[in-house]
């Protein structure tokens, strides 16, 4: 065994040498090369797997000429937020002291949704309370000189991402618009649309029903129901913190209760054409049903790329001097409101 073992290496320096395996080994050597480098392929879907730890792995610095804008996902843990400047970060720092302060006051690591550590980083923890946040440090650049101390400023937002909702309107021939069998029936459609999509945890809301009396030169007059209604899914972030997963099907049941929905009044209009009966006196009028895909935000936020341009399609929370009372889509102005995230002027 022993000559074999040693038998194999000249064997290998005489092949080496002759002319004839010149191409051989060099075909070997690059072949070990290549096996040695990573793919290309690999390295990109590392990439792709490792993107959701950047973000609890992201630092940021704060700055002493402005405060700092921080996004934190409603209910979410924030970034590391470090009690630093860059260029303090370059540097040895003696006995520095760190201390951070919230919209209530002092933050302390004794509560659960503050993690302090003993350099200065924080981290909110299920984060909901937007406002400024301020760290001080407290340093000495040589054991020699005087303290030195410093004060960062950081604009932290709590933000989602926005509701989808459809919004349907519908004409229906009416009774006189006096007339109780109007109300009657307007109970009843909703009634009946709320039983449609409650298979898919959604709800149907009146937004807003008016009678007119329309005069046509040729059919004379008729009167008309203008009918507004909407249709929104649970899954919000508020009630269900499953993340990206429970959005996207909570978006497939909006859909299919908007499938049911449109079938639903596609019968009543077939019915209306191949029932032998007369029509009623409350009935659709065909191809007035439109339906609108709308965004909103809780209360207390609203989406305002002009102010937030790093996250330009969020629900952010509503900055002093701003409020949302319900599920509009933008923070409203007010001048009187002095909170984040305000529900009232």
């Amino acid at each position: 065994m022993r000559r074999a073992a040693h038998g194999r290496p000249r064997g290998c320096r005489r092949a080496t040498a002759a002319a004839a395996h010149l191409p051989a080994c060099r075909l070997l050597l690059l072949l070990l090369l290549l096996l040695q480098a990573p793919p290309a392929v690999q390295s990109s879907k590392t990439f792709l797997r490792s993107a959701g730890s950047r973000y609890n792995s992201l630092k940021i610095v704060g700055s002493v000429i402005s405060p700092v804008k921080v996004y934190v996902r409603l209910y979410h843990n924030s970034p590391h937020i470090l009690c630093l400047t860059n260029s303090l970060r370059n540097l040895e720092l003696i006995d520095p002291i760190f201390q951070w302060y919230g919209p209530d006051g002092r933050l302390s690591s004794e509560n659960s949704n503050v993690q302090i550590s003993p350099t200065g980083t924080l981290i909110l923890r299920h984060f909901n309370m937007s406002g400024v946040y301020s760290c001080s440090i407290v340093y000495k650049l040589t054991a020699m000189q005087p303290d030195r101390n410093l004060v960062m400023n950081y604009s932290i937002y709590a933000y989602s991402d926005p509701e989808r909702y459809y919004e349907f309107t519908a004409r229906y021939h009416a009774a006189p618009c006096n007339s109780s069998r109007n109300t009657c029936f307007e109970k009843k459609l909703l009634q009946k649309l709320s039983q449609l999509v409650a298979e898919f945890s959604c709800k149907v809301t009146l937004v807003h029903s008016e009678c007119h009396n329309l005069k046509m030169q040729r059919a004379g007059g008729q009167n008309v129901i203008f009918f507004t209604f909407s249709v929104a899914c649970l899954g919000r972030e508020k009630h269900n913190r499953l993340g990206q997963r429970s959005a996207c099907e909570a978006s497939h049941r909006l859909r299919k209760a908007k499938e049911f929905i449109q079938i639903f009044f596609n019968k009543q209009l077939k019915f209306s054409r191949e029932g032998s009966e007369p029509l009623s006196e409350i009935y659709y009028i065909e191809d007035t049903l439109q339906t609108v895909l709308v965004d909103r935000c809780y209360p207390g936020y609203g989406i305002n790329p002009l102010m937030h341009p790093d996250c330009p399609e969020c629900c952010v929370a509503c900055s002093p001097g701003s409020y949302n009372p319900s599920n509009g889509t933008h923070c409203l102005q007010c001048d009187s409101s002095l909170v984040y995230g305000a529900t009232k002027c």
